[in-house]
């Protein structure tokens, strides 16, 4: 859960770049050259778009059935102004790279190589890899609970905190899913998906680090603190989605939840005589290090590997022992439950 923090500030100091939509790139006078005439004649070259042609009225002619995409390769959505800004950047990197010059970003994004139309193929793979990894804990830990661990008369589990880390895995596998799906293709409805659901997620994990370090069992105290921090998750989520994406105020809101929970959990690490509290630490520790690479921002190496998806790597391991540790919290409550009912 704390990886998932860490990846939470970086997103919103993403989304602040994202205000910024002038880079040196696009500022170039040269590229913005290309990218007009390629939108007015639809070729850069000897390169053509079916998507820029257009009939004398304005609308797009996409051609016979024979002459476009299969329908499974059509999910990439690339229009007129995308290809002709991709093709653009790719040939004034060239000029660039002749020119002993490095690369810049463009629109807020460093150049990357498409691959079979995924916009950033290595943050994809890794941000799949880390569904994967929370998809193993989650199902490590419902073995764990239901098939190792014993059970109360009515098969409900002994661990009290069961039904608030089930529903926690199925928001990190919902919000890793968008999370490859908006590095796969940007646009307006996958990056609301993507930043709704990484909201969603810190919103809930802030009410479990309370619940947890506070330890609070009664149902009415979990009532009190869920209902107002869940009101105003979702009144959140509601104002990006439908009034405006403020990339300020949610960079506010973001950070204030990240902060609080790390703070819960870090305290609660030095005071707690948990037995796996050595795992909370390593990944306190390791996540923000791990941080040091956004910080660092480096281009992509090869037009694939840069540093978001280099961190993006370095979560996968840390994923394996946060849940590691939630599995050792399992049975660590639930033997101390046992031991008083005997």
């Amino acid at each position: 859960m704390i990886t998932r923090y860490w990846i939470a500030f970086i997103v919103v100091l993403s989304c602040l770049l994202g205000v910024l939509d002038a880079s040196a790139g696009d500022a170039d006078p040269r590229y913005r050259a290309c990218v007009k005439k390629c939108e007015e004649t639809g070729c850069i070259g000897q390169r053509c778009f079916p998507q820029c042609k257009f009939s004398s009225e304005g609308v797009s002619i996409e051609g016979p059935w024979y002459m476009q995409e299969p329908l499974y390769m059509r999910w990439k959505q690339w229009d007129c102004q995308s290809d002709c800004r991709y093709y653009c950047m790719l040939d004034r990197e060239k000029e660039r790279e002749a020119s002993g010059n490095g690369p810049v970003k463009y629109h807020g994004k460093w150049p990357f190589k498409r691959v079979y139309g995924i916009q950033e193929p290595l943050s994809v793979a890794f941000s799949a890899l880390n569904l994967a990894m929370h998809f193993h804990g989650w199902l490590s830990f419902f073995i764990l609970l239901y098939y190792k661990l014993p059970l109360k008369q009515d098969k409900k589990a002994y661990y009290e905190y069961a039904s608030l880390w089930h529903i926690y895995g199925l928001l990190s596998l919902n919000s890793w899913f968008w999370s490859a799906v908006f590095h796969s293709r940007d646009v307006d409805l996958t990056e609301k998906l993507d930043y709704s659901s990484a909201v969603a997620l810190l919103g809930y994990s802030l009410i479990l680090a309370i619940l947890r370090s506070f330890n609070v069992r009664n149902e009415a105290a979990r009532v009190m603190v869920t209902a107002p921090l869940l009101a105003f998750v979702t009144t959140h989520i509601l104002y990006l989605n439908f009034y405006t994406l403020d990339y300020g105020w949610n960079m506010k809101v973001c950070v204030v939840m990240v902060v609080a929970q790390l703070l819960l959990w870090a305290i609660w690490a030095g005071v707690t005589h948990h037995p796996s509290r050595w795992k909370l630490w390593v990944v306190v520790v390791a996540g923000a290090l791990a941080m040091l690479l956004e910080i660092y921002d480096f281009p992509p190496y090869q037009g694939f590997l840069d540093a978001h998806a280099l961190w993006h790597a370095t979560t996968i391991p840390l994923t394996y022992i946060w849940w590691s540790f939630i599995r050792d919290d399992a049975e660590f409550l639930s033997s101390n439950l046992l031991k008083k009912t005997k």
